[in-house]
């Protein structure tokens, strides 16, 4: 976060440099004009810092991410297809995601970018578009593992997450602004595989509690 604050303080320095052409404009207009570039640098910054974490965490720390997500199908009943995709295989997953994660959100972010040099509300309405969007594609993301173990792709994926459209933005918006408190993302991010765990199982209609042990009979 240290690079998001860095750009915070100089960015209206870099408003100012972006718009020359804005030099002879009334006061007014060139100040509206300015701060909302600003205020747009510094979500677009926020979101592609957010995102590029996530990615690199995701597959730095594949293997114990994996296991976390394997251990609450474990908890809850695995389903018959849960393999584990290897452990070079996995690698290159992850690497596959980190490097699509990445480029989503570059597209994104200029789209939030746009948003954010609407007249008056444009800083407001980018920090929501950008909280949001961030939040599908992190919830797309961290439910990798519990897709992948049975043995679904991303088409799959994203289907299955649609029908739990407004679950599966909360889970990712809420991760999103967590991963902006200084060192929260230390324990939020296990606690987000495992929920997007539990959102996997829920959007495929799988059993949402532990099995009762077989009775003993005396």
């Amino acid at each position: 976060m240290a690079g998001v604050i860095a750009l915070a303080l100089h960015a209206g320095a870099l408003a100012e440099a972006l718009t020359p052409f804005a030099a002879g404009w009334e006061e007014l207009g060139r100040t509206a004009l300015r701060t909302a570039v600003a205020v747009a640098l510094v979500v677009l910054g926020t979101g592609l810092a957010v995102l590029s974490f996530t990615a690199l965490t995701l597959l730095v720390g594949d293997p114990f991410y994996e296991r976390i997500s394997r251990s609450v199908d474990a908890r809850l009943g695995a389903p018959a297809a849960a393999e584990g995709p290897g452990f070079w295989r996995g690698v290159g997953r992850a690497l596959r995601d980190a490097l699509r994660l990445l480029g989503l959100s570059a597209g994104l972010g200029f789209v939030v970018f746009a948003v954010g040099l609407v007249p008056l509300v444009g800083g407001a309405l980018a920090a929501v578009v950008g909280a949001l969007t961030g939040g599908w594609l992190l919830a797309v993301e961290l439910s990798g593992y519990a897709f992948e173990a049975r043995g679904l792709g991303l088409r799959e994926r994203r289907a299955a997450l649609r029908r739990m459209r407004a679950a599966s933005i909360g889970l990712g918006t809420t991760t999103y602004l967590l991963f902006l408190v200084p060192f929260a993302a230390i324990v939020v991010m296990p606690a987000a595989v495992a929920a997007a765990a539990l959102l996997t199982r829920r959007a495929l209609g799988e059993p949402m509690a532990a099995s009762a042990p077989p009775a003993v009979e005396g």
